[in-house]
């Protein structure tokens, strides 16, 4: 990317064009007297009370001390908090999959979190139709806070015109692979169509090189890159909205092809042994300490690469095409998890007033940090001058020329047919599989909670 280019006015870019196609408490939210106390004295020197101290839990998916995105969170929260004596902002880090379970308990008992983690779309509606979380357009209209957000990407959190959550990220999914283990390999481009990608699998593995890491135990990373087939075989976008509008069912050739193909890359051996058992940290790590040739996932990770020990090494390349379908500029679109708000908090003001603040001085942290790619706010400077990587320039680049795509099945689907379907697709990583079949579990999981 030239210089001039990256002189833009923000990593907003390439929003409209992501945006064509288109988851947890720390303590109860309880705020009790042993944490909440106002104790009826002033400030010195003036007749005002003293502020009342209060605890908000912040419940978030940040559990890694060495990614960017932990470092932000802890700078920023310990920021407000010197700033906010009164204040205490109580972290429960958890990984993706727990927070998603923790969250479903804790809903069931009312007893959400000041601010949790949810998922846009179909993943976050049944939490509001609860009325467990709070509408936050006053808060946006603070501080012009809503005007950072890229155009139409609070859309995908918004129910009756009300805006439930604020997103911290908005992605794609692209493949990194690691130069040096490529060459190895004998591989001296990355590849185009998805035989090319089987036979790279099969040439990684012949020098004893992981081809793919993968952190299987969380459910989501098995779909995440099954549905970039299904993108493929279905020849573009829409496959789940078809389904939901009764033009297709599961059963067909598009759904069946995608098994059959995912299939090939997993009987080639292409990920770890044991990959059900690796939750995603310890999947990712296995790239980013160069055990494993390529990983595929969203561009948040772009951050993460850049400071692990594989940094200079790793490169980017698309999604091929899938038995000669398909467009490698459409991809899996993933408006990032986002911050909601418990409607029964005991201190929805002071909860609002830090999550404002949070969501103010996020991006100018991810800029700091070099963890711009994949931003959902607009951030100004110059990357190239920021001393942004050669790959989080080749990620930006990748954003300019996205010809829309699809959102995750379980951002598409209801609850219950999302967690048929992941159970279907990680169950193909334990045994080879009949394609029939797994369209059959999932066409049958749908027709059961449609």
């Amino acid at each position: 990317m030239a210089n001039k280019a990256l002189k833009t006015t923000a990593v907003a870019v390439t929003a409209a064009a992501l945006l064509l196609g288109a988851t947890a408490c720390g303590s109860k939210n309880d705020n009790n007297t042993n944490n909440t106390t106002n104790t009826g004295s002033t400030n010195a020197g003036t007749n005002e009370p003293a502020a009342e101290n209060v605890t908000i839990t912040f419940q978030n998916i940040y559990p890694d001390p060495e990614t960017p995105s932990y470092k932000m969170l802890h700078t920023i929260v310990d920021q407000y908090q010197k700033d906010h004596p009164n204040v205490k902002v109580e972290l429960d880090s958890l990984n993706t999959d727990q927070q998603k379970l923790k969250l479903k308990t804790q809903a069931a008992s009312k007893e959400v979190p000041d601010i949790t983690i949810v998922n846009p779309s179909a993943q976050m509606k049944p939490y509001v139709d609860a009325g467990l979380l709070a509408p936050l357009n006053d808060m946006l209209d603070q501080n012009g806070l809503k005007d950072t957000f890229q155009k139409g990407l609070l859309d995908s959190y918004s129910f009756d015109n009300n805006v439930y959550a604020l997103p911290d990220g908005n992605n794609i999914e692209v493949v990194y692979y690691n130069k040096d283990l490529f060459t190895q390999a004998g591989i001296t481009a990355p590849p185009t169509t998805f035989e090319d990608l089987v036979a790279d699998v099969k040439a990684l593995k012949a020098k004893n090189i992981t081809p793919i890491a993968i952190g299987e135990k969380d459910s989501w990373t098995g779909s995440f890159l099954f549905m970039n087939v299904l993108l493929r075989t279905n020849g573009g976008p829409g496959f789940l909205s078809e389904v939901l509008d009764g033009k297709k069912t599961f059963n067909d050739p598009a759904f069946t092809d995608a098994v059959s193909s995912f299939q090939d890359l997993i009987q080639a051996k292409a990920f770890p042994d044991g990959a059900t058992s690796v939750d995603y940290n310890t999947g990712g790590n296995l790239f980013k300490t160069g055990k494993a040739a390529m990983y595929i996932m969203g561009t948040w990770e772009t951050g993460a690469i850049d400071a692990s020990s594989v940094a200079g090494k790793v490169g980017v390349f698309k999604f091929p095409t899938v038995k000669g379908k398909g467009d490698p500029d459409q991809y899996m679109l993933a408006p990032g998890s986002a911050f909601a708000v418990s409607a029964n908090s005991k201190h929805l003001k002071e909860t609002k007033d830090f999550l404002n603040y949070f969501m103010t001085e996020m991006p100018k942290k991810q800029f700091e940090l070099k963890n711009a790619v994949g931003s959902g706010q607009i951030m100004s400077g110059d990357f190239k001058a920021a001393g942004y990587s050669d790959l989080a320039i080749a990620v930006l680049d990748l954003f300019k020329n996205v010809k829309g795509g699809d959102l995750a099945f379980d951002n598409t689907m209801k609850p219950a047919i999302a967690q048929a379907h992941l159970s279907s697709i990680q169950n193909m990583f334990v045994q080879k599989v009949d394609p029939a079949n797994v369209a059959k579990e999932h066409q049958s999981a749908y027709d059961s909670n449609k």
